[in-house]
């Protein structure tokens, strides 16, 4: 019986810690999980090339300013 309240004690613990954490994570998110690290939002549209107007991703537009 002790070991039963023991298990429902800890599973509900456990699940309490989870739901608080996932609040906390989706309330003040780390800048980690807004931005890549060349600071561009990881959601972010399509851009226009410059030069022929074709639409390409931010990143490849940041890489090649950056010269990678």
């Amino acid at each position: 019986m002790i070991s039963r309240l023991i298990t429902q004690g800890y599973m509900i613990a456990v699940a309490i810690i989870s739901i608080v954490s996932l609040i906390y994570v989706y309330s003040f998110p780390p800048a980690s999980m807004l931005t890549t690290r060349d600071g561009a939002p990881h959601f972010s549209p399509r851009v226009a090339h410059p030069e022929t107007g074709e639409p390409l991703a931010l990143e490849e537009l940041i890489r090649h300013y950056r010269g990678d």
